[in-house]
């Protein structure tokens, strides 16, 4: 059995490490934590790595968040993957930070990654992990913001909630995901 797990973010060394890239560091610590590294391929990078029989391969997109649903397509077909064995990882303005929601489906939220992924795969009901960075911001600076470093006290943060992340992956992938969501979501 195949999945595949897609963190949102932008490529390039000026998005690192900045709230709305919050799915590549996801995805980083999960390949950190299974001891297997990313190489580039087409539409992006890809990690794989085995759990319990599961072949999970990791995605992270090189084709800019407003573009991410190419991508996911993409390796979805290579794959031949179905869409209920895909985890998309995003950023939630809506969310507190550090808070994590699992969801089999919604809407986009105003969120241009998920926006692209609705518009490619022609659906919202695909499964997603909402990890919450608030909204301090002040009006009309929501681009800034998500595009901004976390704080120091979200960075203090930021490993145990990487973690907690992972679990809910490593869950999904193992359980499914309405187990995984009356057992994390609540946490």
């Amino acid at each position: 059995m195949k999945y595949l797990i897609c963190g949102l973010g932008n490529p390039g060394a000026e998005y690192e490490h900045t709230r709305h890239n919050i799915g590549f560091s996801v995805l980083d610590a999960l390949a950190v934590a299974h001891h297997c590294a990313f190489e580039s391929v087409r539409h992006g990078w890809t990690a794989n790595f085995k759990l319990k029989g599961r072949n999970i391969i990791l995605l992270k997109p090189n084709t800019y968040m407003n573009l991410s649903g190419k991508a996911i397509q993409y390796w979805m077909q290579a794959e031949k993957m179905p869409l209920e064995n895909v985890l998309v990882v995003t950023d939630d303005l809506a969310l507190p930070f550090g808070t994590l929601r699992m969801r089999t489906k919604g809407s986009d939220g105003g969120h241009n990654g998920l926006k692209s992924i609705q518009e490619t795969l022609g659906t919202t009901n695909y499964a997603r992990l909402r990890f919450g960075i608030g909204s301090e911001f002040a009006k009309g600076q929501q681009v800034n913001y998500v595009l901004n470093r976390w704080s120091s006290d979200e960075n203090q943060a930021l490993p145990e909630r990487l973690t907690q992340c992972c679990e809910f992956i490593q869950s999904f992938a193992t359980i499914g995901p309405t187990l995984t969501m009356s057992q994390f979501n609540n946490k």
